[in-house]
């Protein structure tokens, strides 16, 4: 009972930490913008669920491999809690200010030259990949979310860890390719000024989990 109940605190915390690095509602104003010359509806809605797909892939892979990537980099996890806690207080404090992180979205004229590019080319199903899939949904600070919580420190078993952290950011993915397809209604809705409050509120919430990263890796590079 006791473990059930560590997995479920275990997966509302992992659940906060995906949803505010990925933010669906300032998000999916960036694939709106993105996609806001394509008249075909089919369309947009494949490339939402390539985005969320590709992401999903990317970030799984990370996950399950991180202990094979750790040793052929010869990365210790305290380092890695270390340094993906600092990336993420980066994009935590970024967000916090109401700013866009470089690290986790690219810049407005980035974007508006890759939609004039991939609008000449007719190849729109690349925008899933970049900038959506990577680095917006399944960039750094998502997979260094993912591979420090496979490393948390609860009890519970590493691959009941990673299951979780799998299943959640499966969720997670669900709940941005249903923003991207179905949102826009509702952050026209919220407006910016709401946005900007939910924004700096998951910016809040992901510098106090990247702070426990750090804490969590220090102690365990003295074994404290």
């Amino acid at each position: 009972m006791n473990e059930i109940h560590e997995m479920i605190l275990f997966g509302g915390t992992v659940f906060m930490g995906f949803f505010a690095i990925m933010n669906p509602f300032a998000n999916t104003p960036i694939f709106l913008g993105l996609t806001s010359e394509i008249e075909d509806r089919k369309l947009v809605v494949k490339i939402a669920f390539h985005s969320v797909l590709y992401a999903f892939i990317i970030v799984a892979a990370f996950t399950v491999l991180g202990h094979y990537i750790y040793q052929m980099f010869g990365i210790t996890l305290s380092a890695f809690k270390i340094g993906g806690g600092l990336l993420l207080f980066h994009v935590g404090s970024n967000l916090l200010q109401g700013k866009e992180s470089t690290v986790h979205h690219p810049s407005p004229e980035h974007r508006q030259n890759l939609k004039d590019k991939l609008a000449q080319d007719n190849t729109f199903l690349k925008m899933a990949i970049s900038p959506l899939a990577i680095p917006i949904l399944g960039g750094p600070g998502t997979i260094s979310t993912a591979m420090n919580f496979v490393g948390y420190n609860v009890s519970l078993d590493p691959w009941e860890k990673m299951i979780v952290v799998l299943v959640i950011f499966a969720i997670s993915c669900l709940i941005s390719f249903m923003m991207f397809v179905f949102g826009g209604k509702l952050v026209n809705y919220l407006g910016q000024s709401i946005i900007g409050v939910i924004t700096r509120i998951m910016g809040l919430i992901l510098v106090i989990i990247s702070v426990q990263m750090v804490i969590g890796g220090i102690k365990l590079a003295f074994n404290l």
